[in-house]
């Protein structure tokens, strides 16, 4: 399996060059991506022009293309389109902090990926770019946000991409595809320049990966300081080497729905699989019920969605010098927005108090356990054909601007509810603060991935690292990916 260090590797020793790698993965994009629908754009000959003058050896990744997400991974004069038509023509004015702290660890921006717009759905299917495939299988989803960085990665076009992750978008696409998805602690990843508050820190920037080596390798490559960001990381997440391999952990799960609803037994059989390697390492594994109150937190969770939406659209309106319409944006975004607007600053604080309070039970829980294990989704991907709204909602959000908050909120949860009941574990850890990855350990009866989820306490991503590599050493990683062999287009 040629991961990322395996191709930074060939790089440095000059067994292959920039031009030669760009030429070969070129050959597979012009295969895969129009199956996939994966990439948005791609530019091999702008690559290319990108590497003069630098000394790319010298640098930690050596001048490797890396994918952005179409969504916060700016970079200045790259269309900025959020995957919206109402953005279609806009390119960015800067380059963001995080493709910045990239392209200065050595890594080359090429091409970006499908994202839903604005990145509200767990699955990749725009109305401006069209619907993602998932490589395993054509007739599902690779899942969302990340679902286009997912499928480029899982397809073998590129070995990493960048990713997002607000409520389970790194994570989630993860599970759906057969990668490794971290999410890390809150005010770890660079952050900025105009946006700080992404999500109120629920949306934290990473990458979609093959390898616990590439995982690691970027978090602590990455990890940084933005001094003007208001969520600084606990001081645990600087001590870089906590000496954690070999160590034996105490270890919690669950594999019920913290919302209720049915978990199928593919992903219950995911977990124990899990277990029963994790009690072969000597950890100590306890079933526990679910530490916080599933809907309370979900609805604090949809509340922030609503505010920071209604907030944005005020800002374009601004620029635009025009009322927004219910014609400017897809349904799912013209009720979030028509909910958010209709909010009182009352209700926007109480949910953000129910984010800090579910922070501290976590951090209370991590006080006797070191990990907690779930599934990282109930099931497998959803079918492209999978509707998961109905008219009946679809005709409610017709008329959502006429109906009062309390309502609008019940509107949105039922927009929201299939789709929930597919992935309700990951929400957890982006309105706490904590690091979560999913794991590519289950493979359902129809031969599709499936992912188990680890948390652990802020600035704890070691405890995390040190679980993936003893599942990866064991074997347990079900998908491995195709070798692109040098001088073939397969």
């Amino acid at each position: 399996m040629y991961d990322t260090l395996s191709w930074v590797n060939l790089l440095k020793t000059k067994k292959i060059s920039h031009n030669e790698l760009i030429d070969e993965w070129g050959k597979t994009i012009a295969v895969q991506n129009p199956l996939l629908n994966s990439l948005v754009t791609y530019d091999g000959e702008e690559y290319k022009k990108q590497l003069m003058d630098t000394d790319w050896e010298t640098l930690p990744f050596a001048g490797l293309p890396i994918p952005l997400k179409m969504l916060g991974h700016t970079k200045k004069g790259w269309p900025a389109t959020a995957s919206s038509k109402l953005f279609e023509s806009v390119h960015s004015y800067s380059t963001s902090q995080f493709v910045n702290r990239l392209e200065t660890l050595g890594f080359v921006p090429l091409g970006q990926t499908n994202a839903p717009e604005f990145g509200f759905k767990n699955v990749t299917d725009p109305q401006l770019y069209g619907e993602t495939k998932n490589p395993w299988n054509l007739s599902y989803s690779p899942g969302g946000s990340s679902g286009g960085a997912a499928a480029a990665v899982a397809s073998g076009m590129f070995p990493i991409a960048t990713a997002s992750d607000g409520g389970g978008s790194i994570r989630i696409p993860a599970s759906f595809t057969g990668l490794i998805g971290l999410k890390p602690s809150r005010g770890v990843m660079p952050v900025g320049p105009g946006d700080y508050r992404s999500w109120q820190g629920a949306s934290v920037s990473f990458a979609l990966t093959r390898s616990m080596r590439d995982t690691e390798k970027l978090f602590y490559a990455l990890r940084d300081k933005t001094n003007q960001s208001p969520y600084q990381a606990p001081y645990a997440e600087w001590s870089q080497n906590q000496a954690t391999s070999g160590k034996k952990l105490k270890i919690g799960f669950f594999t019920a729905s913290p919302i209720g609803n049915r978990v199928s037994e593919d992903a219950k059989q995911t977990v124990q699989k899990t277990i029963d390697l994790l009690i072969q390492n000597k950890h100590e594994v306890d079933e526990i019920s679910y530490p916080i109150d599933g809907k309370q937190l979900i609805q604090a969770y949809y509340r922030m969605n609503g505010a920071d939406t209604a907030a944005m659209f005020a800002s374009v309106e601004k620029q635009f010098n025009r009322k927004l319409t219910i014609e400017d944006m897809e349904l799912m975004t013209w009720g979030i927005y028509q909910s958010g607007k209709k909010m009182y600053a009352a209700d926007y604080v109480e949910s953000l108090n129910v984010w800090d309070k579910a922070a501290v039970q976590m951090e209370t829980f991590f006080q006797k356990y070191d990990v907690l294990l779930s599934p990282t989704s109930t099931t497998i991907a959803p079918k492209l054909t999978d509707d998961l709204q109905s008219d009946a909602i679809r005709n409610q959000l017709q008329v959502i601007a006429d109906l009062p908050f309390s309502q609008t909120e019940e509107v949105v949860y039922q927009m929201f509810e299939k789709s929930l009941h597919l992935t309700p574990y990951t929400q957890l850890a982006n309105l706490t603060g904590q690091p979560a990855i999913s794991l590519p350990v289950g493979r359902s009866k129809e031969g599709l991935p499936l992912g188990i989820q680890l948390q652990s306490a802020k600035g704890r991503e070691d405890l995390l690292f040190q679980l993936g590599y003893e599942l990866e050493s064991a074997g347990a990683f079900e998908f491995l990916h195709p070798t692109i062999q040098l001088g073939s287009s397969s």
